[in-house]
């Protein structure tokens, strides 16, 4: 039987970056099927008095270093974006309005690339756009996906129904009601999955 991963995600994070550049291997190891659920983190945040490590310089400076052995460990292309943190409403809710649809993987993939590895400022509108169609995307019609009121409900119910299942952050996953946090937990996941 095909177990299911839900993968609540936003990428504005770059913890959650490196979480889904490992979700291929974790996939051929498990035959897991993944669902990514796009969340709103700062709206994570807000509701549960939560705050980016960065938010405490101390902790700022170990996540980097963290964050730079999981990637090389892994095999990630990881560069920390000087923009960081970036406004990442209008990608979510885009992201929100994608799901299930046959550009959806590719445009996650796309704006969480342009984010962690080619340090782009995707809170600017411009750099979005120029992002997406570089990529062959339509950007004007994305762009407008994400101003949908369709788009926006969905984003707020994602990120509403995290929070209600205990989600305090980004990456969470589920397996079935399990909850685990952070993509140092990939391997518990992949226990649970098993």
């Amino acid at each position: 039987m095909t177990r299911t991963l839900e993968f609540l995600f936003d990428v504005g994070s770059p913890t959650t970056y490196l979480a889904h550049k490992r979700m291929p291997g974790l996939i051929e190891r498990t035959g897991a099927e993944v669902i990514y659920v796009p969340v709103l983190l700062g709206g994570i945040f807000k509701a549960t008095g939560n705050a980016s490590p960065v938010a405490v310089p101390a902790k700022g400076v170990y996540m980097g270093a963290d964050m730079a052995r999981f990637a090389k460990k892994f095999g990630v292309s990881l560069n920390m974006n000087p923009h960081f943190p970036i406004n990442t409403l209008p990608m979510m809710r885009m992201l929100a309005g994608l799901v299930g649809e046959d550009p959806f993987p590719q445009v996650v993939d796309v704006l969480f690339d342009a984010m962690w590895k080619g340090r782009k400022n995707m809170g600017d509108p411009g750099v979005l756009a120029e992002v997406l169609t570089r990529a062959g995307f339509d950007a004007t019609a994305l762009m407008a996906l994400a101003e949908t009121p369709e788009a926006k409900e969905t984003l707020k119910t994602n990120t509403e129904t995290a929070i209600a299942r205990g989600a305090f952050g980004a990456p969470t996953f589920f397996v079935e009601d399990e909850m685990f946090f952070g993509q140092d937990r990939l391997d518990w996941v992949e226990e649970a999955l098993l």
